[in-house]
Order: structure tokens, then C-alpha cells, then sequence
């Protein structure tokens, strides 16, 4: 899913702080600097914010070495910079612990990847065309299900992503299940397999295979399964919370399908309404353990994983989707493998080369311009 507008005074406030963001990142190295040098990573992190991003941050981990830059400010408001030690939300990154979760479960016997999905969840993807009976878990996570996308509903839209609706809504304590019947009020993209569309309703019903499964909330499951082994002490899958743990910064949005206008103050939300789709939290640092675990074997058995990364062509250029895991191919010719998100006031990528021994988190507290893709570029292609 991607407080009022700032004054005429806040406007000419933040120029100043971000005039004096572009001067330099700043850098912090972890116990060990990871070996080689960065200065492309660092000259892109800078051109973000030149770009209008009021604040990046970034880590990267290279075998047992860490390097970690900011730039820009976490506060229009104060100036205040970012810290490499936010925490922030990951939206869509979230999809890739869904689907861990699930491929675990699958190790385990408790669930197969062809199982229809109304086997697990009677009655619930019905309607408009929709049939639950013909859809499999797989499909869900690979976004080849049809399964209409219930953030592009123009009721939700209105409600939501609008500056007043946002407002007004933005602590709904809204349950999966509206959401779903949102999705079903539309038709499906298209028949079960037949080809790719990214929906956020494939990872809400995916997390609901996992509590129907479980029994248990797949929050819960997230956390015991992946959370607690992995140390990932930044991160969490918020129930009700509407703030950031600290640190972490401000998060700013238009509001709107434009780079211009004005910009809202969008931090304090209720993440619930993306459910398994994008609720979690996270830090940089814990974004590329994770990756890193994963694509080194440590969270899944070889079978699944091996799953995991069997992808199908996508929308974007350059990507393959697999299961909650997408391989893109840099203009180098390096693939990596990893995730995107965004949600209000937040833009995250994460990605880990195939043996998980290279890994780079970046996250903008702004939602409408600079481009992660170039300073995933800077890295892994050295441009």
C-alpha cells in the first residue's frame, strides 16, 4: 500500500535542511567495513535526495563486513538527519516472510503448494467470477491467481488513498476479511494461471492460509518461525500500533499520483489494512540478515527454496517473480534476489546476490521520487 499539509514556514524550512542534507551522506561502518568501495552507492544515495526524497538510508553486508550510510533528514520539521538504525515500515517486503512461512509449513507436511485455497479457506473466494476452488497456494504466491487487487478498487481508493480519506481513515482497525470482500465486489484479472498480475489479496489470503493452518495468527507464526531464530531484533508484524519503534523517522506523502503539491506528514497509520501483504516493520540491518539467511539455506530445506526461487515472467522489466522472491537482473548482468515495498510516506527495496553473501536494504521516508533501483545498480554493478 503506498497530519495535514506543512505551512508556507515548514516548506521554507525543510529547503534549508535539505540544502544542507546534500552536501554528503554520512557513513558508519559496523564492526568490520565490508571490503571494497562504495562510492557509487554513495553518490546515488546523494542524487535521491537531490531528486526530492527528504531522506534515504542504507546497509550493506558483504560477507561479515558492514557498511552503512544516510543522507538527507529524517524531520523536515527539526532537520533532524536519518540514522542507519531506523526502523521503518517494508510494505510489500513483508510477502517474502509470508511466503517463508508458508514453504516451512510445506516442509513440514502441514500443507501442500497445490492445495486448492478453498481447502483451507471454505467460501472466501467467491464471487464476480472468482472461484477459490480453482485457485492453488501456489498460485497466491506466485501473483498468477487472477485474484482481483483490492488497493485498486476505486471505493478503497477513495477511501484511503485520497488526502481526505487518508485523514480520516488512517487508524481504521480495518479486518482481512473487508478487505477480501472489497476484492471479490470486482472481477477476476484472469483465469487461474493464465498469467501474472501483482495483487495484494493473494498475500492477505496467504496469511490466512497460514492462521487457518496454524491456528494460530500469522504474525505469531512470522515471529517464531523467523523473528525470534534470526535475532531480528528491528523488526515486528504491528497488530493494532500506529507509531515506529525508535529511532526511526517522519514519513512523508503526497497523497497523490504526482510529485508535486503538497506534502503530508503520513508516519502515524495503521498498517493492519495490508495485512500479509505489507504490515511489517523492520531495519536495514534486519532486512539483509534475512535475506541473507534465507538465500544461504538457513530458513527453508534445499526443496523448498529451490521452489521459492522457481519464478514466472512478471510485470516489471528485467524480473522474474517466484514465490514471494523476486530475481532481477541488473544492467551489469547480476542477478539478485529480494523484494520491494512501499506504503505511505515509505519506500524500501532489499535485496541478497544468490548465495546471500551480498545484501543491500535502503529505505526513502518519501513515497514520490528517487529511484532504489540506481543505488541497487551502484552497488552490486560498481556504476
Amino acid at each position: 500500500m503506498n497530519r495535514r499539509a506543512r505551512t508556507a514556514a515548514l516548506t521554507a524550512a525543510t529547503a534549508v535542511a535539505l540544502t544542507a542534507a546534500l552536501t554528503a551522506p554520512a557513513v558508519a561502518a559496523g564492526p568490520s567495513a565490508a571490503p571494497g568501495g562504495h562510492d557509487g552507492t554513495e553518490r546515488a544515495v546523494r542524487a535521491a535526495v537531490a531528486d526530492g526524497v527528504p531522506g534515504v538510508t542504507v546497509t550493506v553486508r558483504r560477507g561479515h563486513g558492514t557498511w552503512a550510510a544516510t543522507a538527507g533528514v529524517g524531520n523536515l520539521r527539526t532537520g533532524k538527519p536519518r540514522s542507519a538504525r531506523d526502523h521503518y515500515r517494508i510494505a510489500s517486503i513483508t510477502k517474502t516472510f509470508v511466503a517463508t512461512v508458508v514453504l516451512q509449513l510445506e516442509a513440514e507436511g502441514r500443507l501442500s503448494l497445490d492445495d486448492m485455497v478453498e481447502k483451507w479457506l471454505p467460501g472466501a473466494v467467491q464471487g464476480n467470477g472468482h472461484d477459490g476452488g480453482r485457485i492453488t497456494i501456489r498460485q497466491l504466491l506466485n501473483h498468477t491467481s487472477g485474484v482481483f487487487d483490492y488497493l485498486e478498487d476505486p471505493g478503497f481508493q477513495q477511501t484511503y488513498m485520497t488526502p481526505d480519506g487518508f485523514m480520516k481513515h488512517r487508524f481504521d482497525e480495518a479486518a482481512p476479511e473487508d478487505m477480501l470482500a472489497i476484492a471479490m465486489r470486482n472481477r477476476p484479472y484472469f483465469e487461474p494461471g493464465a498469467s501474472f498480475t501483482y495483487s495484494n489479496t493473494n498475500y492477505l489470503l496467504a496469511a490466512l492460509v497460514i492462521e487457518k493452518a496454524t491456528g494460530n495468527g500469522y504474525g505469531d507464526e512470522i515471529d517464531r518461525r523467523i523473528i525470534a531464530p534470526l535475532h531480528l531484533t528491528s523488526t515486528s508484524v504491528p497488530t493494532t500500533r500506529v507509531t515506529l519503534p525508535r529511532p526511526s523517522s517522519r514519513a512523508y506523502s503526497k497523497l497523490a499520483r504526482t510529485d508535486t503539491g503538497p506534502t503530508y506528514d503520513v508516519t502515524e497509520l495503521n498498517a493492519r489494512l495490508a495485512y500479509g501483504s505489507g504490515q511489517m516493520v523492520s531495519s536495514s540491518a534486519d532486512l539483509n540478515r534475512f535475506y541473507s539467511a534465507l538465500l544461504g539455506g538457513r530458513l527453508l530445506p534445499t526443496e523448498q527454496l529451490k521452489k521459492m526461487k522457481t519464478t514466472v515472467e512478471s510485470s516489471r522489466e528485467n524480473s522474474r517473480y517466484g514465490l514471494g522472491l523476486v530475481d532481477r537482473k541488473l544492467g551489469c548482468g547480476v542477478h539478485v534476489w529480494g523484494h520491494d515495498g512501499g506504503i505511505y510516506g515509505s519506500t524500501s527495496d532489499a535485496v541478497t546476490t544468490g548465495n546471500g553473501r551480498h545484501s543491500l536494504a535502503v529505505n526513502f521516508n518519501g513515497d514520490w521520487s528517487g529511484s532504489t533501483d540506481a543505488i541497487i545498480e551502484a552497488e552490486f554493478c560498481g556504476r
